[in-house]
């Protein structure tokens, strides 16, 4: 009996390390739906993986790992064993930004590990994803995670450069070359675009982010790897919207050893076309936590202060500026209009540290009454600080009758502030409040888990004045907007080509064309979509304002026509059984021309469509555009130009 027991346990031993004799030895792979993309995990000192489309090895040797206080999860690694699965399901956002249904379809490997952790990646026809998942007791200190690739060859990286971990994610897009981004340069934030020079891009950015720091990225000279910022422990006065941070842990998360991590992805493809359907995101996102979310209503908004409160005119008798009555009159412009909200930015309050009291000029109870008396509702806009030591500003803005809170300045993204997101959406979602994050770092996955955060800012958009270009502007579909909705505030009526910008508010312009102010209504994505020009230059050109308040903010379809990253991006997108066009370019061709194919169109139906162009003269006087109408089908083929910085927009009904 004990030479059987002997020899079960010998057998179970050679079995445990043939596995995992095999395991370091032999790749794992784990192939995409379609089977155009591959990883390949290979376990050694450390665990390693490859990835591949059609047999081509976009990034190689790359490998990642978990440090804990008292151990590294990845250090030569122990399998216990490999299992995988597919999964299918189809997804429903509430607030869907590019399409009102998702087919979520993946392949999934399970890799357990002794030491109570898991590594989890799942193969999708369009990227690979991957993430940890840990069992341990109590409470854990992280302090690191190892996230590094490797290219084969020199790369071409669009990125996003910081100073340091404090960053609002509005710089200028910078476009290195692998070889030259060193550790000692700067690091960059997410998303990152890479483009391999022989045909696939690949966007990375990450999904499910909770209780744990954003990721940003440093160069290594022929790859990149993750850089986290400590977890702040105690905080010092920094005037009435920030604050400093004055010590830090040595790790950059302490947090429940049970759960998972978040998911880094790669969205890998040879048509620039699918990044702007990119939907990794949501599909690797926590499910909603809001039961009933029918209160929660997208559109569009009227903003006052990128045009200084200004309103003037034969129809303005009154002094303009933050005051009640100039406050009723973008009421009344909104309800012309059929918008939805205005948003009072800073100076509703009598102080930016006190939420509960309005300025006395404005009278915001007076306000939200008269508003009501015309469909129009209330957004309210305040610094992160100030909620922070207020969070039961929500339960007054609900007994008032405010629908919505714009939270500015938070720029940062460690654990704590992470936490400060969920903890603010969580809470404004009792008083059926929803949320509009500006100064804020790139979505992540909250907008899912709460659908309430309807919109972030992140991005370098119009409020940068003339710190905003067009040949910036034009990767943002392709990289920013690509991983969710965007507060880019859009909708100049003075409009000037970049040589000849001059503008400040009251009478503030944006760098490119009408038309390309137009067409980023369709062009670009967010649940709350900002009209950031004054009421009286939207009277003055019906014809644009009546185009912009007709394109909706959430869509059932999304048909890129034309992408090229950096370049152009042409899109159809539907709503119900209306389509909109919208295209845009940068400034680097004096006309483009490109034909459209209206093969997305179903077949039999006749289409009335009303479209702008950039007028003969955009080139230079970027005010310029000519509005027409035509009929179109499917099947049918047009030609249309853009000039420099140039735009065009269609409605097809």
């Amino acid at each position: 009996m004990n030479l059987i027991n002997k020899s079960t346990a010998c057998f179970v031993l050679f079995l445990a390390l043939a596995i995992q004799t095999f395991a370091q030895n032999k790749p794992i792979d784990l192939m995409s739906p379609n089977g155009q993309l591959k990883v390949s995990v290979t376990l050694g000192d450390k665990i390693y993986y490859s990835i591949a489309a059609n047999s081509q090895e976009l990034l190689t040797k790359n490998h990642l790992a978990l440090t804990l206080s008292d151990g590294t999860l990845g250090e030569n690694p122990k399998l216990i064993s490999a299992k995988k699965t597919k999964g299918e399901e189809t997804i429903k956002p509430y607030i869907p930004i590019k399409f009102s249904t998702v087919k979520n379809n993946y392949n999934d490997l399970l890799m357990t590990f002794k030491g109570n952790y898991i590594v989890e990646f799942r193969a999708f026809d369009d990227g690979i994803a991957y993430r940890f998942i840990t069992s341990k007791k109590g409470s854990v200190e992280v302090m690191n995670e190892d996230f590094a690739i490797n290219f084969p060859n020199n790369y071409l990286l669009h990125l996003q450069q910081n100073n340091g971990f404090k960053s609002a994610y509005e710089e200028l897009y910078q476009h290195v070359e692998s070889d030259n981004w060193k550790q000692t340069d700067k690091m960059a934030n997410l998303p990152a675009l890479i483009d391999t020079k022989k045909q696939y891009k690949i966007l990375i950015s990450e999904s499910d982010l909770s209780d744990y720091p954003g990721m940003f990225l440093k160069g290594t000279g022929n790859g990149a790897e993750g850089a986290f910022p400590k977890t702040p422990l105690e905080f010092g006065p920094d005037g009435d919207r920030s604050q400093k941070i004055l010590k830090s842990a040595e790790y950059i998360a302490k947090t429940t050893g049970t759960r998972n991590f978040p998911w880094r992805y790669f969205v890998i493809t040879k048509d620039d076309k699918q990044l702007l359907q990119n939907t990794m995101t949501l599909k690797l996102a926590a499910k909603s936590v809001i039961a009933d979310p029918s209160w929660i209503k997208p559109g569009q908004a009227s903003w006052e202060w990128w045009n200084d409160a200004a309103p003037y005119g034969p129809d303005v008798n009154f002094v303009s500026g933050y005051n009640l009555d100039t406050y009723k009159y973008y009421i009344d412009f909104a309800a012309k209009y059929g918008i939805k909200y205005i948003v009072m930015d800073e100076g509703w309050a009598k102080s930016t540290t006190d939420p509960y009291t309005p300025n006395p000029k404005v009278d915001v109870k007076e306000l939200i009454r008269y508003g009501k008396t015309k469909n129009v509702d209330i957004i309210l806009w305040l610094t992160w600080l100030t909620v922070h030591k207020n969070m039961d500003v929500f339960k007054t803005f609900h007994e008032w009758g405010i629908k919505g809170v714009k939270i500015d300045f938070m720029e940062r993204s460690d654990q704590w502030m992470v936490n400060y997101y969920e903890n603010v959406v969580k809470e404004a979602a009792k008083y059926q409040i929803f949320v509009d994050f500006h100064g804020a770092f790139k979505p992540a996955g909250l907008e899912y888990k709460y659908p309430n955060l309807i919109s972030y800012e992140g991005v370098r958009g119009l409020e940068q004045m003339g710190g905003c270009y067009p040949d910036n502007s034009i990767y943002l579909p392709f990289m920013r907007n690509a991983v969710g909705p965007m507060d880019f505030t859009p909708g100049a009526m003075i409009n000037m080509q970049p040589e000849v910008y001059n503008a400040s508010r009251p009478n503030a312009a944006a760098k490119g064309t009408r038309v390309n102010q137009l067409a980023l209504y369709v062009v670009f994505e967010s649940g709350i979509q900002m009209l950031c020009d004054n009421p009286s230059l939207y009277y003055r050109n019906p014809d644009c304002t009546e185009f912009i308040t007709s394109v909706p903010t959430t869509w059932d379809e999304t048909r890129p026509l034309v992408a090229t990253v950096g370049e152009v991006d042409v899109v159809a997108k539907r709503k119900g059984e209306k389509w909109f066009i919208g295209g845009i370019t940068n400034g680097k061709e004096k006309t483009r021309e490109m034909e459209l194919n209206f093969d997305f169109l179903p077949k039999g139906r006749t289409y009335t469509m009303t479209y702008f162009e950039d007028g003969i003269n955009a080139g230079r006087q970027a005010m310029d555009y000519r509005r027409k109408t035509k009929q179109v089908k499917s099947g049918d083929k047009m030609t249309i130009t853009m000039v420099r910085n140039g735009g065009w927009a269609a409605a097809l009904k």
